[in-house]
């Protein structure tokens, strides 16, 4: 069980999988008003990044699950250069299945709703948001991590530089809060990915891919990671950075 591999050389270069900057992590975790000790389930946390700085910075504790090794081995060296390798811990596993212990304070998923199985948004959401609160704590706050169209595709051409196989890929934004307050959820908080912090998420992956193809001429994915440079940067130049918004909902269950 782990992720194709694909994935982990676009994702080399990276500490947040997501299209939050650090500071906009830092926001996020600052928003949440919690004390030192609040306890943290990161499902699909990618290399920890969230958990480790605000371990750091917050003194939070938890556990990360995710699927790929090699993110989780970044995880870990991430938690031994910050100091906070006593104070969270990482799981290889799929955090589709994955519940907490012991109910948890906060239980984030920030951009792979997916784990919550179904073919549509809002099957993604609504399985990811029962997942999520069977690991959480009365009076706990879940954080969702959810893009959205900030303007629907006209053409099949931006359909395709947004990875979307249809406008119902993604959710409008009035649709996707209509979707939370139907399962019973407050939106407490948001913190917004913008133009920039799009670009800072997907642009260190064309470099990660060329450096790669560098490295390894004659692998067997060579021609699969050079088609992808070939497209990748006009696809989020021209499409994905203009029409997908994305942001991490704070949610408290009513």
């Amino acid at each position: 069980m782990d992720l194709p591999e694909s994935f982990v050389i676009r994702e080399s270069g990276s500490r947040i999988l997501n299209p939050l900057d650090p500071a906009k992590l830092d926001q996020l975790g600052r928003s949440l008003r919690l004390p030192p000790g609040s306890r943290l389930l990161d499902l699909a946390c990618g290399k920890g990044e969230a958990l480790c700085t605000w371990a750091r910075d917050l003194g939070f504790t938890g556990t990360g699950v995710d699927i790929s090794r090699a993110f989780l081995a970044d995880a870990e060296a991430r938690a031994e250069e910050l100091g906070v390798a006593e104070a969270v811990r990482f799981v290889h596993g799929d955090a589709a299945e994955h519940v907490a212990e012991e109910p948890v304070e906060v239980v984030s998923c920030l951009g792979a709703s997916w784990i919550g199985g179904g073919e549509s948004w809002e099957t993604h959401v609504s399985g990811t948001v029962a997942l999520m609160r069977r690991s959480l704590a009365p009076g706990g706050m879940l954080l969702l991590g959810e893009p959205w169209w900030r303007r629907v595709p006209e053409t099949r051409e931006a359909l395709d530089g947004c990875y979307a196989s249809s406008v119902e890929s993604y959710a409008e934004l009035p649709a996707l809060l209509d979707l939370l307050d139907h399962e019973g959820l407050d939106v407490v908080g948001a913190t917004v990915a913008d133009p920039d912090s799009w670009d800072r998420y997907a642009a260190p992956q064309w470099l990660s891919v060329r450096r790669w193809l560098d490295r390894h001429p004659h692998h067997p994915l060579a021609d699969e990671m050079r088609e992808d440079l070939s497209v990748a940067p006009r696809r989020h130049l021209l499409h994905q950075r203009e029409h997908l918004g994305w942001g991490v909902f704070t949610l408290m269950p009513r």
